[in-house]
């Protein structure tokens, strides 16, 4: 699946530091791991039924800065992520509007596309449709039946098969998985959080309230696809797992994605995929911060949605809104207010008028102070607001700005003052 078009990307003089990342799992703060000089990510991507809010700009944009960090320090990244371009949401949406499900999904992926090149966002090497891997997310979902770790569950409402659950205790006693390895959450929480986050904890006929659907059987009206099971679709958490296995080695260096998404996706997600290689699925589990607007965590259902195209399309700087956005530590939960944008808009120009006049007596292939800032600051837990300060505190010095700084801004930060 095409994904979108990539920004230049400035090489820098010197060494860079490897970042040190917050990790949920372990609740630590630790340095990615990096195996023969490569590292691999898989960040979840979007159910393309209402593209871009804040709260994705949020998400892409942190992990794109990792993703700048890790090249920086000269390792060699593999990037994937998916998009769930068919799934409950995206099929209510598309009735409620009386647009077909593809159209819809495609529209917004489209748009998608559109603002992450607007934000300039390093696209993932494999960007993958859920619709292009069902066959194989149904071989998975076999070899879990064969394994014993997963189970069918009788389902009257479908003519042509069964729902298949995964089996919680079963991954439990037999992978070195289990419920809370990620999260931490006590089984209440958990229990809360799939009601609230797709789950069915009160489906009759599961052998555990928080076991999670592999495979959906056919229902009239509803997509469905022939497979090695009977036809149907898939459950939400193998989707990623199927597509971080086909595309990444195990474990992967850093699994991300909002915090909403530490259960029952991320958990779940890795237990599918522990079970199906026996390796661990993830080194380390990192998650942005939620972004609200008029006092509510900002969502699709509640419809408080600031967009990325909205603002581009009132004349606004996309620079600008990413310079708001990386105002704030990824891992914060954080309010947007009408005034970020005009900060950042000032912030904009003020840089603007410092990289104007590049002294052009600097040498070119060492590093600056700035620079070291940069890398230090966002080696540190990716730590934009204080990456942001250093820019503002050598603008506001006063004196030439260097082509390498520039060059830095751009590349780690990813606002080119040149455009």
């Amino acid at each position: 699946m095409r994904a979108w078009a990539s920004p230049a990307v400035p090489a820098l003089p010197g060494t860079a530091p490897l970042p040190v990342l917050h990790d949920t799992a372990t609740g630590t703060r630790r340095e990615t791991r990096v195996v023969d000089g490569a590292v691999s990510l898989y960040v979840c991507g979007i159910t393309p039924y209402d593209a871009t809010h804040l709260g994705h700009a949020s998400t892409y944009l942190a992990f794109d800065t990792l993703l700048r960090v890790w090249r920086d320090a000269g390792v060699r990244v593999t990037y994937a992520q998916n998009t769930t371009d068919v799934d409950d949401p995206l099929l209510e949406r598309a009735t409620a509007t009386g647009v077909g499900w593809r159209e819809l999904a495609a529209s917004q992926t489209d748009l998608f596309r559109s603002d992450m090149e607007h934000l300039q966002v390093v696209p993932p090497d494999h960007y993958v449709a859920v619709t292009d891997v069902v066959g194989d997310v149904a071989r998975s979902v076999a070899r879990l039946l064969d394994l014993g770790l997963a189970y069918r569950v009788p389902t009257p409402e479908s003519r042509e098969g069964d729902d298949v659950y995964f089996d919680v205790r079963a991954a439990e006693r037999t992978t070195d998985w289990h419920l809370g390895l990620e999260s931490g959450y006590d089984l209440q929480t958990m229990s809360r959080f799939s009601a609230e986050r797709g789950g069915d904890p009160g489906r009759a006929g599961k052998r555990d309230p928080l076991d999670p659907l592999l495979w959906r059987a056919a229902r009239d009206g509803e997509p469905s696809w022939p497979s090695v099971l009977d036809g149907g679709r898939p459950g939400w958490h193998i989707e990623c797992t199927v597509i971080a296995q086909q595309h990444l080695a195990s474990p992967i260096t850093v699994n991300g994605g909002g915090s909403d998404l530490v259960f029952p996706h991320h958990e779940m997600s890795a237990a599918h995929g522990t079970a199906l290689t026996g390796a661990s699925y993830a080194d380390l589990y990192s998650h942005t911060g939620m972004v609200a607007y008029q006092g509510e965590k900002m969502s699709k259902s509640l419809g408080n949605l600031v967009k990325v195209s909205e603002l581009v399309a009132a004349g606004h700087d996309a620079r600008a809104v990413r310079l708001a956005v990386s105002a704030h530590h990824y891992r914060s939960d954080w309010e947007w207010f009408d005034g970020d944008l005009e900060a950042a808009e000032a912030r904009l120009e003020a840089w603007q008028r410092w990289s104007a006049s590049v002294d052009g007596d600097a040498p070119d292939d060492q590093p600056t102070p700035l620079l070291a800032a940069l890398r230090r600051a966002l080696a540190d837990d990716l730590d934009t607001p204080a990456a942001l300060a250093a820019v503002d505190a050598r603008v506001a010095a006063g004196s030439p700005a260097a082509a390498v700084d520039v060059d830095a801004v751009q590349a780690l930060l990813g606002i080119d003052l040149r455009a």
